[in-house]
């Protein structure tokens, strides 16, 4: 067989089988619509959670929940999945603001270093920001 026509049956190969990821629906983005999707989602990783506010994100890729004991728990959409944490001031390296509507969190976590998120409200960023913010440690 010559090296073009093997070239081209790889080729069309990678094709059909990206082309039938993409029909099977692989390619499919989730995204969070409301406050109780958020909850719905949580809850399934954390059922003894009580989540009492849902700040969401303006792109609906990521929401903000306020829990008992200064804690707030996370869930983003990661392709058609989700992830989901509970962090605390304790596990924030960097919060800062570049807007009113935006906020860059960093965490200590390798596996999920935080991100730069924007809402549709300056409210929602503020309350997210104001619960979330190092807390201040004392030069001794």
């Amino acid at each position: 067989m010559s090296l073009p026509v093997l070239v081209a049956i790889v080729v069309v190969g990678i094709a059909l089988c990206v082309l039938a990821v993409h029909l099977t629906g692989g390619s499919k983005g989730s995204s969070i619509t409301a406050a109780d999707d958020a909850k719905r989602r949580f809850g399934e990783d954390f059922p003894e959670e009580t989540v009492w506010t849902v700040r969401l994100t303006a792109d609906g890729k990521t929401a903000f929940l306020e829990l008992d004991g200064d804690r707030t728990g996370i869930v983003q959409s990661f392709g058609d999945k989700f992830l989901t944490r509970i962090v605390t001031q304790s596990d924030v390296v960097s919060l800062t603001s570049s807007d009113p509507k935006g906020l860059s969190i960093r965490l200590k976590d390798f596996t999920w270093a935080g991100g730069d998120f924007t809402f549709a409200d300056a409210t929602d960023a503020s309350a997210v920001r104001n619960v979330l913010q190092p807390a201040k440690r004392d030069a001794s």
